[in-house]
């Protein structure tokens, strides 16, 4: 039985596991993975923004073509 996230099967994801555990060491675990979901969290802050920035852009030129259409 594999495990299948992102195409890893379940012995990659332990050895991937105990190479992020000699490597950074227990302590520091929990502040990695602290700042990988903050950073995580930015970036889809910021992609939201840019999409509410582009929808918004969009509403405008619709409103702009619409009132020339009136006119």
């Amino acid at each position: 039985m594999t495990l299948l996230l992102f195409g890893f099967g379940g012995g990659e994801i332990i050895i991937i596991l105990l190479f992020v555990l000699l490597f950074f060491g227990s302590k520091s675990i929990p502040d990695v993975a602290r700042n990988l979901g903050r950073g995580m969290r930015q970036f889809r802050d910021a992609t939201n923004d840019i999409q509410r920035d582009i929808t918004d852009s969009v509403k405008d030129v619709k409103r702009t073509i619409e009132n020339d259409e009136e006119k």
